[in-house]
């Protein structure tokens, strides 16, 4: 039987019933543990625990089968454009790629004149046209990014038709809308045009075909 000197130097493993040295066990931490307190398992015994845990967690399959691509569906390969982090990234132009989340919605995502980040659920169907017209681009599946501000909008298509109206040819200075907004028309590259204020103002509402026989007669 042991004496007490013998004690204070050796521990006994949980693991394998052996008394072995102090050294051979890992200090417990915290405020409570003391000098000679150790952990219940000596440290041969947690190195063969460890080994046998990564062993058995290995899959059996070589590593040349391990590291082989996968090969991606057709449809998959025509989407995908560059990669980013090893992860395929989708056609920023392409709306077929949209599914609407769980909510039947796209998330919509823009910035404010001065900067301010904001976002909006939107339908789908409207989704698909401001990609369509160039007024966002796809961010994932279910996120669209707006790619201009209200400003930069504006100045944007004054540039493009270099303030010049698109009905009469004068100088124009504000937006019109081709299709109408309260005929389902939006806020689109496609569908705006620079115009001058007199015919911004003489067109209202009405179609842009429906407009200019009204001024053809006029004139």
């Amino acid at each position: 039987m042991m004496d007490a000197a013998e004690q204070t130097m050796l521990k006994y493993c949980n693991y394998c019933k052996e008394y072995k040295p102090l050294a051979g066990f890992q200090r417990r931490t915290g405020r409570k543990s003391g000098p000679l307190s150790r952990r219940g398992a000596c440290r041969d015994c947690r190195h063969h625990k460890n080994q046998a845990a990564a062993d058995k967690s290995a899959p059996d399959r070589p590593q040349a089968e391990k590291t082989a691509p996968r090969a991606l569906p057709v449809s998959m390969e025509r989407r995908q454009l560059t990669t980013k982090g090893g992860r395929a990234q989708l056609n920023p132009d392409d709306a077929a790629a949209l599914r609407p989340n769980r909510n039947g919605m796209i998330r919509l995502r823009g910035k404010t004149d001065k900067g301010r980040r904001w976002n909006q659920e939107i339908d789908p169907e409207l989704a698909v046209t401001l990609v369509k017209e160039h007024m966002a681009v796809v961010v994932n599946r279910s996120t669209i990014r707006r790619l201009y501000t209200n400003r930069e909008f504006r100045r944007y298509i004054m540039m493009r038709d270099k303030y010049t109206c698109y009905f009469c040819g004068n100088y124009g200075d504000t937006l019109d809308h081709l299709l109408p907004r309260a005929k389902g028309g939006h806020t689109t590259p496609v569908n705006c045009v620079c115009a001058c204020n007199e015919c911004n103002q003489s067109k209202a509402d009405r179609d842009v075909d429906e407009f200019i026989r009204e001024s053809v007669r006029l004139t």
